[in-house]
């Protein structure tokens, strides 16, 4: 069995099918065994996880998914890889490959049709240029999942996992936080990937909460507040908000509501945590 891990057995794969990277795609494949073997062991995959993989690419780390878990599902966009996993992956009977584009797939419906309905564990390599509508569209859609653990770029990593008033702190970090505990479990530097890509990498693996830390009358009236709030983070959050399209509260309506949450008319957003945005969002819903 070729390890496609090894250097040299992903280069005579790629050889043998001439393969030539998609930049569209984004390919940067893993050719590091310790890097792998850290995945595998950080996203705590056993023998009763059923395990989605999202851009398999040659299915280098479908290999190490298919000998831990109970079953696979491997969901790949480019169609020229699907005879090369069907290669690759041929000595594996616990994996289906899926030719299609994950944000367009009723991932719900596979859950419940592969694990009966109990929660999926997610691991990947994400393309960079797609992470966070990907991870975005996991957690919205109530995909039922234990955990996320995933290769991303590590300035995108860092921001999940920033603290309020930071430059990195965001909606993406409140967004990811709502909804999961999430730990940076390893560094990786550019030289485990061919081809290496231009930025450090890092693997993320974020929780899934039963239910969300915070209470709200309203998520969706806080993610907007929290989307107008940094969408021009030097503006105060009184002028984010009022300014923002989405919303009709007006800068009084703002104002009086931090004035009663005891914070000061001037504070920007990245100063709020996600309990104050729940709380600001649960006194402006009453205004609606």
């Amino acid at each position: 069995m070729a390890y496609l891990g090894i250097p040299k057995n992903t280069i005579e794969v790629l050889q043998k099918y001439n393969f030539n990277f998609q930049k569209r795609f984004g390919q940067n494949f893993l050719i590091d065994t310790h890097v792998l073997e850290r995945i595998i062991s950080e996203a705590e995959i056993t023998k009763d996880d059923v395990v989605l993989e999202i851009g398999p690419g040659i299915g280098t780390m479908t290999q190490y998914l298919c000998e831990s878990a109970s079953k696979v599902i491997a969901v790949e966009i480019d169609n020229t890889l699907i005879p090369i996993l069907a290669d690759t992956l041929s000595e594996y009977d616990n994996v289906t490959v899926i030719n299609e584009d994950v944000l367009k797939l009723d991932i719900n419906k596979i859950v419940e049709e592969e694990c009966g309905g109990r929660p999926i564990k997610v691991v990947a390599n994400l393309p960079y240029y797609i992470t966070t509508p990907i991870i975005m569209s996991l957690f919205e859609k109530d995909v039922k999942i234990d955990s996320i653990t995933v290769m991303i770029q590590k300035e995108v990593a860092e921001r999940i996992i920033s603290k309020p008033g930071t430059k990195d702190y965001g909606a993406l970090t409140l967004a990811v936080n709502y909804y999961s505990q999430p730990e940076i479990v390893a560094n990786v530097p550019p030289n485990c990937f061919m081809p290496r890509p231009n930025v450090s990498s890092a693997v993320i693996r974020m929780r899934r909460y039963e239910k969300p830390v915070v209470e709200t009358e309203n998520k969706a009236l806080m993610f907007k507040l929290i989307k107008g709030s940094f969408l021009q983070r030097r503006k105060t959050l009184v002028n984010g908000i009022s300014n923002f399209s989405e919303l009709n509260f007006t800068k009084e309506e703002v104002a009086e509501a931090l004035t009663q949450m005891g914070l000061s008319e001037s504070i920007r957003g990245e100063k709020l945590t996600l309990a104050d945005f729940a709380t600001l969002s649960n006194i402006l819903n009453k205004k609606i």
